[in-house]
This record gives C-alpha cells, structure tokens and sequence, in this order.
C-alpha cells in the first residue's frame, strides 16, 4: 500500500523543511506539500523531524571473542537497532589466515540469513595479504558487493596484522576501489603492558585502560594514516577514543590524505573512571580502545562539529555481565571486549549534541547516517530523504524524555552501558523500504525482512568524496 507521511519536519545532511513524503514500493516517489494520493496509508508525523533511517557503519554481531560469543545476534541486534533508530548495519566477517575468504563471508551470510529486521551489509577482515588473498578479493568486491577491508592493528597473536599486510591492503584497495578501515591501536607495546601489570598483579579491569593508553591509539593512527599517503589510497579509522587520535586524523587531512574517522557515542558521554567502579563493575565498560580521561569527551564532539571527524558508529558488541564479562575476574585481559550500544547511539547524538548545542541537526543527520551511507557505497538509496531514496523513515519525536535502562531496552544483554542516563527525543516510528519495522514504538517488523546489500566501490556516485570536503 502507498503510504503518505504528513506534517513532519524533514531533515537531511543539508536541508530542513516541512513537507509530506509519498512512499511507493518501497521508495520515495515525492516530496511536496499537502500530498493527497487516494487510497494511500496516511502516517501523521506532527510535531515529529523525518530522519533518514540511521546508517550504522560497525556492529558486531554473534562475533565470536575470546571463548564466548557476543550475545546479540542479527536478529535481535537489528530489533535493537530498529527501536533505537537505526535501517542499515555493516558488520564484520571475521577470516582466518590460509582460509578462503568466502568462508568468512559464508558464515555471516548464515549468522544473518532469516534473522535480520533491517538491511545490513558485511565489512571483511584482512589478516594477510600473499597471492592468494589478492587473487580472491576481486571476486569479494564484484560478486559479494562488499567494499571494505578492515584490518587490526592491536590484538596480538589473534587478529593483529603486520605493518606489511596494512601497506599491501591499501594498494591493494586503491587499485580495486575498496576503503581500508583499521583497528588503530599499538598491539605490540599493549600485550608488554598488559604482560607486566598482571606480573605485579594490577588484575583489576581499570587495568584494561592503563594498558592501552591513548598514546598508542595515537602512534597507530599517525602509523596508517602515513602508510594510506604512500600508498595515495584511503582510510578509515574506527572508534576513535581520544584527542590524540581526532588530532593526527585532522593533521593527516590537512595533507590531503584521504582519512576518515569514525567516534562511538560511549567515547563522547563516558570516561575511564567507570572502569573503576566497584565488585568487577567496570568490567562492563570493557572495550577497546578503552574509555579516556573526560576531558576527551569535548575534543571529540568539537571535531565532529569541525569535521575532522566524520561518523559516529556503535561498536555494538554485547556480552552479559554474568557469565560472560565475568570471564575476566582475575585477570582483565580475559573480559570480553565490548558493549551493547547501537540501540542508543541516534538518542544520545541527538540529546547530547543537538540538544546541547555540540553539533546542528544536520550535523547530527550526516555523522548517523548520510556520510557513512556515502563512504561505505550506499547512497543515495540509504543515508537521505529525497525521491528515489529507499523509504528508509524514521519519525522522531525531539521532547519526549526518557530514562536509558536495561529494564527496557531490547538489546539480549543483561546490563546498559548508559543505565539512568537521561535523554530527550526518541523514534516513534521506524519504516525500512516503506515497511513499518517499528509503529508507536512497538517491535511490528519480520526477521528476515531485512535485505543483504551489495555496496559500490568506494567514491562510486558518492558526491562528498571531492578535494573540497577534505577541507577542514
């Protein structure tokens, strides 16, 4: 059935503007006001904003991590990220060194087959780089649409990668029209530091942090943002924590180095002190990079509203406290890193940053979801409200407040990172291709409704991607 959405404030990366919106198999077919289609479905949206549906660019789902397995899976990960705003995720298939990489991609074709309530697409791990590999990733890109190598600059002896396979990856995807994202920490001083704090017995989970320390995450960023100079291919930095970081990104660009950065919204509310707090709770705020001093928090906001940031994705990766983060009691190397953030990402950059004046509406617009959707090959279809865009909707109500609690989130963990945080302005409504997936704030969608989606390579009808937006 065609639908009309009426009296909602529209608002894109660019633009804000009241008019109705006609929604026709799936896809916006006008934009004009006082829209009268007969026999269509009338949505009114009054006193709501229309957002793009929410593009978050880095969730892990059902990943498996240090002998557990994270707790949401597409199916409720997506529910989850519906409710919270969110019409398109990007996850990560994980590979394995001397093993085809379309078993990788088969195993997330499995993870989300049947599950997912919204559209998704799959980043690939890149742990080596020989032959083999090279010869396999035309077919990734042509075949698989997936347009986006990620590579692990931390986790030694597990997921880490060399300096060498870094360097042949961005070649590599320079040539094939491909964005290399990294994991931008120091993983070989970290296993030092965390090897000598447990020899003193420093077991705590505020040890996590002290081990990681912002100078490594900001030594690893400057490290590939001088290799994608080299290389003159492109980058992508993941979950940027701290001011070091945000500043080598900016300096890199300055240069006119094609990098681009990505924060989460636990970098810009919380700080390393949770990690302290008492009876193993700051295991719960266990991930990497960890949770910095506060007073990264207003460095980074001020370089999403300057840009030298430019996206805010969740890191969703949840694991139960009990049973699961508890893993780690006497000895923090072994608590699961992660933590359940992508049903909150969109509220808490809304309540927080334009609410509280950090970044505009249509800041706020572009860092959730019309840049990724441009850097990631997905746009103009997701990312924005115009004709011939999916109806990917969300109808957002900015007065209602509202407490975070895992009392009623929907995510499958048994804590909130964000537990009594107040915020204001949540989605009512959630359409993805024109199907309700969330009505009056009620779950109405299908696992399985979501499609996988085959990604452009990168700079592909991507209208950002030009000299002038690498200005700061």
């Amino acid at each position: 059935m065609k639908k009309v959405i009426k009296n909602g404030i529209i608002v894109t990366a660019t633009d804000t503007f009241q008019a109705d919106v006609l929604i026709e198999k799936g896809v916006i077919s006008m934009i004009a006001d006082n829209i009268d289609v007969q026999g269509a479905e009338v949505v009114d949206a009054t006193g709501c904003y229309l957002f793009p549906g929410g593009v978050d660019p880095h969730t892990h789902f059902e990943m498996p991590f240090g002998g557990t397995v994270s707790k949401d899976d597409f199916e409720t990960g997506s529910i989850a990220a519906a409710f919270g705003g969110t019409t398109t995720v990007i996850d990560f298939c994980l590979t394995e060194k001397g093993v085809p990489l379309q078993n990788a991609i088969n195993t997330w074709h499995a993870k989300s087959k049947e599950k997912s309530v919204i559209d998704y697409g799959f980043h690939l791990m890149i742990g080596e780089i020989n032959d083999a590999v090279l010869n396999q990733l035309p077919a990734v890109i042509d075949e698989e649409g997936i347009t986006s190598f990620k590579v692990f600059m931390a986790y030694k002896n597990v997921l880490q990668a060399d300096d060498e396979t870094l360097f042949k990856t961005l070649l590599a995807a320079k040539d094939l029209g491909a964005l290399v994202m990294v994991h931008a920490e120091n993983g070989d001083v970290i296993e030092y530091l965390t090897k000598q704090a447990l020899a003193e017995g420093n077991t705590d989970p505020i040890y996590h942090a002290l081990t990681r320390p912002a100078e490594v995450e900001g030594e690893a960023t400057e490290r590939a943002s001088t290799f994608t100079g080299l290389a003159n291919s492109q980058l992508y930095v993941v979950h940027v924590s701290c001011a070091d970081a945000a500043r080598k990104i900016a300096e890199a660009r300055n240069k006119g180095i094609n990098v681009w950065g990505e924060t989460c919204p636990q970098y810009l509310v919380l700080d390393q002190s949770y990690l302290e707090k008492p009876d193993f709770e700051g295991a719960k705020y266990v991930w990497s990079p960890p949770l910095r001093e506060k007073w990264n928090q207003e460095v980074l906001w001020n370089a999403l509203k300057t840009g030298q940031l430019q996206t805010v994705g969740s890191d969703q990766c949840s694991f139960d406290f009990k049973g699961q983060k508890e893993l780690g009691r006497g000895d923090f190397s072994k608590i699961p890193n992660g933590g359940p953030i992508v049903e909150d990402r969109v509220s808490i950059l809304f309540s927080e940053g334009v609410l509280k004046g950090r970044i505009s509406l249509n800041q706020f617009v572009d860092v959730t979801s019309t840049r990724a959707a441009k850097l990631f090959g997905l746009y103009p279809k997701k990312g924005t409200i115009s004709v011939g865009a999916d109806a990917d909707i969300v109808v957002f109500d900015p007065t209602v407040e509202r407490t975070i609690s895992a009392e009623t989130h929907h995510m499958a963990v048994d804590y909130s990172a964000f537990e009594g945080m107040k915020v204001t302005g949540e989605p009512v409504s959630v359409l993805s291709r024109g199907e309700f997936v969330i009505r009056d704030k009620t779950f109405v969608g299908k696992p399985g409704a979501g499609q996988y989606l085959k990604r452009a390579k990168y700079g592909e009808n991507q209208a950002n991607l030009t000299k002038e937006s690498l200005t700061l």
